[in-house]
């Protein structure tokens, strides 16, 4: 059934050109009946081929919104994404252009295929004949970095408040130190982003910064931004194992809960959630306004990716 085309990345890819055609794709997965999971593949009548859901980023999109969006548009298929599942660069055939494709795991909520132009087939795998269904060696590599670790995780969205300007220059008390024009952009981006992952609930420390942050998302989403003064840094710095043990509370949750603190904390408090449930974290500048994706199996931390450009539109990229 699947045809083995050549892999895109044979090519000698040039290390002075820099990826400037971007997109993005999942993992599209599925709970079985009987415990394991099945994964969609996707046949392109265009090159008579077997692959993952994905396309390019449309303007002013960035990669999370591209996965969900294209996952719908090429399966019919909604979606919520996971685990970041890493990313693959290869030169487009024919022309002086790298491509860059980030992909995510992504579990099915509802929908229906239908046949278009583009995708005239949908199939569903189980693990253990996936490999040979699938035409590129570059798919292989990032099912395989899906299969690494459980499918069926839980979310949680740590984020650092929007930009808001320096302290010095603010008269009043800091916590109450509003965004500025640049952070309250930077809010009402993060909507569709966090929301793709399946943001539900929102959790904030007190600060109006960080209020601020999360209120574009609440006001999306119909519901009411609870403060957690144990995950301000005043908080945290006084009873740091009482902040821990109630972020971990939060995470055991049935939704996906949205936390909101401020620089001193998130770095400390990942870094010893990580290190108690045994994970490396990826090297992370906790930039305002960026984004961890927590997965958790089992109340266990077993992945942790941070979102800082990949939460640019594509238009602002170089």
């Amino acid at each position: 059934m699947s045809k083995k085309n050549s892999d895109p990345a044979a090519d000698l890819v040039d290390p002075r050109v820099s990826p400037n055609i971007l997109a993005a794709g999942a993992v599209l997965w599925r709970p079985t009946a009987d415990g394991t999971v099945e994964i969609a593949l996707v046949h392109r009548p265009k090159y008579d081929d077997w692959s993952l859901p994905k396309g390019k980023l449309d303007p002013g999109e960035t990669a999370v919104m591209a996965a969900v969006r294209e996952v719908a548009e090429e399966t019919g298929l909604n979606s919520h994404l996971g685990r970041y599942l890493g990313h693959v660069t290869y030169p487009v055939t024919g022309h002086r252009k790298l491509k860059r494709v980030d992909y995510w795991a992504a579990r099915v909520l509802d929908g229906d295929f239908e046949s278009n132009a583009e995708i005239d087939v949908l199939q569903w795998h189980r693990v253990d004949g996936i490999m040979d269904a699938l035409s590129y060696p570059m798919d292989r590599t990032i099912v395989r970095n899906f299969l690494r670790l459980p499918a069926d995780t839980s979310t949680v969205l740590v984020v650092r408040h929007a930009k808001a300007g320096r302290k010095e220059r603010f008269a009043g008390p800091d916590d109450e130190r509003p965004l500025e024009k640049a952070g309250r952009a930077q809010a009402r981006g993060l909507v569709p982003n966090l929301l793709a992952f399946g943001a539900a609930e929102i959790y904030s420390a007190p600060p109006a910064r960080c209020v601020q942050t999360v209120t574009p998302l609440a006001e999306k989403l119909g519901v009411t931004v609870e403060l957690e003064p144990l995950l301000s840094e005043s908080g945290y710095g006084a009873a740091p194992d009482a902040a821990r043990k109630r972020a971990r509370d939060l995470a055991d949750r049935d939704v996906v809960p949205v936390i909101c603190s401020q620089g001193k904390v998130i770095p400390d408090l990942l870094a010893r959630w990580a290190e108690e449930d045994g994970i490396t974290l990826p090297p992370a500048r906790n930039r305002k306004g960026s984004v961890w994706v927590l997965s958790l199996h089992g109340g266990r931390l077993v992945a942790a990716d941070h979102l800082d450009r990949l939460l640019i539109p594509v238009e602002f990229k170089s």
